[in-house]
């Protein structure tokens, strides 16, 4: 009798408050079982290539009657996309450095960049690459004010000593999962680091002691962006192989890569015996430039889910979009636009130029083609 009473309380309250909450836990009630209590544990990522600046990206930005700038449309297409998911990651290739803004080879581009980048849906940035210190310690510097002004979370460059111990693990959190993210670069052009700033680069005493690190967090799962490689080569060097493997080795779960602009290879990998389950995507190429040749032209967006089941988080739902950058004229000027591809093939996008529909096909056959013969467990997402 008293189960009884306590059940009819219980089921009376949720009607009374069911409709209207919002908590993480919900309670359901079956003839040959008891009530339970379960967390929504999932956490879903989608990470993008590098973000660019060239001029011709500025010229087009700039409104001459508003004499302001504005990069709305680039991401107009992708945005549904990006916010589908809980993070959005992505490759900043460029300083904000103020004016005088310029493209390669000392990329500067406009604050409305960013200011459009987290209106579009992206939340995460990195900024350690081959250009972090394009203008010097000044651009480095207020790179970051910028990225904190806009409350954007970010790391691989930092101020000083002190926000490097503070901010260089990066860590997200959702649904009961925690997720910590590293960032680093192979250089920086040559261009000298200026004392106190820091540009994370890659060296295997510095990323084992941060993977070490990281360990005292309880991380469900630890993410490294680097950005390495070979330019404009579709497959990875035996220096990204090797380290790939150290860093693996070390603790690191997921690994996405950066700088040859173009595509190279993905690579799931489900748990065995003795060994964790591994993602690794050597090159997600360009997300946006005004690189034209192809396979530079476009880029691809990794997308997965975290999923927790019994206090372990795997990885689940992992696949990919093709991009490819369009530059349309619209009122006469030319403009820049990342166009998911399958929605271009399933005729759900505005119709582009002839020539525009050319070059998309080359870009698509190829990148379909590079990852037929070379990605592992990862597939294309046409929905």
């Amino acid at each position: 009798m008293k189960f009884k009473l306590l059940l009819i309380l219980i089921l009376a309250s949720i009607s009374v408050y069911g409709q209207d909450s919002k908590a993480d836990c919900f309670l359901k009630y079956k003839s040959d079982s008891i009530l339970k209590c379960q967390k929504d544990s999932t956490l879903s990522l989608l990470f993008i290539g590098d973000v660019m600046g060239h001029k011709s990206q500025i010229k087009a930005a700039y409104n001459k009657k508003t004499k302001q700038y504005n990069y709305t449309n680039v991401f107009k297409h992708v945005s549904p996309i990006f916010k589908s998911v809980d993070y959005t990651i992505a490759n900043l290739e460029v300083t904000l450095a103020g004016k005088p803004y310029n493209g390669y080879p000392a990329f500067s581009s406009p604050d409305a960049l960013i200011t459009a980048c987290k209106s579009s849906g992206i939340s995460i940035l990195t900024t350690a690459n081959n250009h972090s210190c394009d203008r010097g310690k000044r651009g480095l510097l207020r790179t970051i004010k910028v990225l904190d002004s806009l409350k954007i979370p970010h790391t691989g460059t930092f101020k000083n000593a002190e926000e490097r111990r503070n901010k260089n693990l990066l860590i997200i959190e959702k649904n009961n999962i925690k997720v910590g993210i590293l960032n680093y670069t192979y250089g920086t052009n040559g261009i000298k680091v200026r004392k106190p700033t820091i540009v994370n680069l890659i060296d295997t005493a510095i990323i084992s002691k941060d993977i070490k690190d990281s360990k005292i967090q309880n991380l469900d799962k630890l993410i490294v962006s680097i950005h390495w490689g070979i330019e404009y080569k579709t497959t990875p060097n035996k220096n990204q192989k090797d380290l790939a493997k150290f860093m693996f080795n070390k603790g690191v779960d997921i690994i996405i890569g950066s700088h040859p602009h173009v595509l190279q290879r993905m690579e799931y990998h489900p748990e065995k015996i003795n060994e964790k389950e591994k993602l690794i995507v050597y090159s997600l190429g360009n997300f946006v430039s005004n690189q034209r040749t192809s396979p530079r032209d476009g880029g691809a967006m990794l997308k997965f889910t975290l999923k927790k089941e019994n206090n372990k988080t795997s990885i689940s739902d992992c696949g990919y979009y093709l991009t490819w950058v369009n530059k349309p004229k619209i009122e006469g000027k030319t403009t820049f636009e990342v166009l998911p591809c399958y929605k271009y093939e399933l005729d759900s996008l505005p119709k582009i130029s002839k020539f525009s529909q050319k070059k998309m096909k080359i870009y698509i056959n190829k990148s379909r083609k590079l990852y037929k013969e070379q990605n592992i467990n990862i597939k294309e997402i046409i929905k």
